[in-house]
């Protein structure tokens, strides 16, 4: 079998992953909501994964909430190194954003051994300290959406977005569902599926539509 590659400079191929993804959306009788479909696509551009057009939930007026945070400055905090590593900086610094992933500080190992939880759990005890609106990105682990739970129901914290999309098996669902009941604006990927690439893709398609 012959197989036909697609003539096309490295400066296209985004662009044409677009264009793919619009058609076969398109082809599955998939219509998105408007304001969400950037966020959508750029889920489905990480995964080359449709479901996406179907899972993920958005608070109401979720969009304008975000780009309005990151418009002014918001403080990103993830989960996962790799959902940081995944996020642009040079987007996230030209609205004077700050980012922090506090997986490897000493103290929030300590914490994390003392309190018999996961590092990601103890980073979003850490990051109630920030006084700055927060973004909380989390990718892989359903601990950090069950802290940042726990701590808003206690008046501790009060987010300004969550992009919950831990991927798994163990309270996966759970911790996204625990989220979704709240007033938290958030963006969520009901179901197992999710991933820090996804979290990270999220995050990149609401700073690439301001």
């Amino acid at each position: 079998m012959k197989i036909q590659l697609e003539n096309i400079t490295p400066s296209e191929i985004e662009n044409r992953s677009m264009e793919i993804i619009s058609q076969e959306l398109v082809q599955l009788g998939i219509t998105l909501n408007k304001e969400h479909a950037p966020v959508i696509k750029r889920a489905i551009h990480a995964s080359a994964d449709f479901e996406y057009a179907q899972n993920l939930y958005f608070s109401e007026n979720v969009i304008t909430r975000a780009l309005s945070l990151l418009k002014n400055g918001a403080c990103i905090v993830t989960d996962t190194k790799m959902a940081f590593s995944g996020i642009n900086k040079k987007a996230l610094y030209n609205y004077n954003c700050k980012i922090y992933n506090f997986i490897d500080d000493k103290d929030v190992a300590l914490a994390a051994k003392q309190n018999n939880t996961t590092r990601s759990a103890a980073c979003i005890d850490k990051a109630a300290d920030i006084k700055e609106p927060v973004i909380f990105v989390t990718g892989n682990a359903p601990t950090a959406l069950i802290r940042i739970y726990e701590l808003y129901k206690e008046g501790i914290i009060n987010p300004g977005l969550v992009i919950g999309v831990p991927v798994g098996f163990v309270n996966v669902v759970q911790a996204k569902e625990l989220i979704i009941q709240t007033d938290i604006p958030c963006i969520i990927s009901r179901g197992r599926k999710g991933g820090s690439n996804i979290a990270a893709a999220i995050c990149n398609a609401l700073l690439y539509m301001l």
